[in-house]
């Protein structure tokens, strides 16, 4: 009797905090995301499915700028990601530990403390710029903060861990045999990449591309740090509906709108791609 029920025992600790911290909330978020009213008279419950429309309609700008600047940042992370995790994976030897800890080593600081940093760098008279106008490589009324430039740069650094670790655990399981196996067969560098190692790594760019996506486009750190009015995410309209104008059915209205937008682009990108490939790849 105690083995039939040991697996659920061993899954019920994980359950109960899922469905008290994520299922609980979801729920009560999709009540108000349907009702009216305000915080002095409170709000009712009147199923008005207009909230998402409005939500959508108005902040239409905002949340195709998140989309735009969740797909720069990831690709910006894949491409600095891959080399990296390729040379930890291939050339790495008994260090590739160290490397993977300075990999990780700028979650020891605070999310919002690493962007923090980025503003002093990026800042018009910082130790980067400032030399830089001194001796008139750059205009004096060059700037990066307050651009997409600095947004899509504060993104793409405060990820990108979260492609390399993916990627260099996909590409650690390659059987370096493989790759022999393919020069004795005459093929050479390019085609053993395009051909092997890059299919079988695949899983690993297809977890980074989730974790990397899912966060950027919901972000409001870093456009409000490094962005100004012109580079507003629908992730500070949220935070402004929730925390400013006390407006919570269009809060949670937002909220849920950028969920399912973005579980239907997940769905797209994992269609167009294959999972069931990926997977495949993964289990070999």
């Amino acid at each position: 009797m105690r083995r039939k029920f040991a697996p659920y025992l061993l899954i019920l600790p994980g359950g109960l905090w899922l469905v008290i911290f994520l299922v609980v909330p979801l729920v009560f978020m999709a009540s108000v995301s349907t009702q009216e009213g305000d915080v002095v008279n409170g709000f009712v419950q009147t199923f008005r499915l207009a909230n998402f429309t409005d939500a959508l309609v108005e902040y239409k700008t905002q949340f195709l700028r998140s989309a735009a600047y969740g797909l720069a940042g990831t690709a910006l992370t894949i491409a600095l990601a891959y080399p990296v995790a390729y040379w930890i994976a291939f050339k790495g030897g008994a260090r590739k530990s160290t490397y993977l800890l300075l990999v990780l080593l700028p979650f020891f600081v605070s999310f919002v403390l690493r962007t923090v940093s980025w503003k002093f760098l990026l800042a018009d008279d910082g130790i980067l710029l400032q030399p830089l106008k001194d001796v008139g490589l750059l205009s004096a009324d060059f700037h990066v903060l307050q651009t997409t430039v600095a947004v899509v740069g504060g993104l793409t650094y405060n990820y990108l861990p979260f492609m390399i670790l993916p990627i260099y655990v996909a590409l650690e399981r390659v059987d370096p045999r493989v790759i022999e196996a393919s020069y004795d067969l005459y093929s050479n560098r390019r085609d053993a990449f395009t051909k092997i190692v890059l299919p079988l790594s695949l899983p690993g760019v297809f977890a980074g591309v989730l974790m990397t996506f899912v966060p950027m486009t919901s972000d409001y750190v870093n456009a409000s740090i490094l962005g100004g009015p012109a580079n507003t995410m629908i992730g500070n309209i949220i935070q402004t509906e929730y925390l400013v104008n006390n407006d919570y059915p269009a809060g949670a209205a937002l909220s849920f709108t950028l969920m399912a937008a973005m579980l239907i682009g997940i769905f797209v990108y994992a269609k167009s791609l294959g999972t069931e490939n990926v997977l495949e790849a993964a289990a070999r």
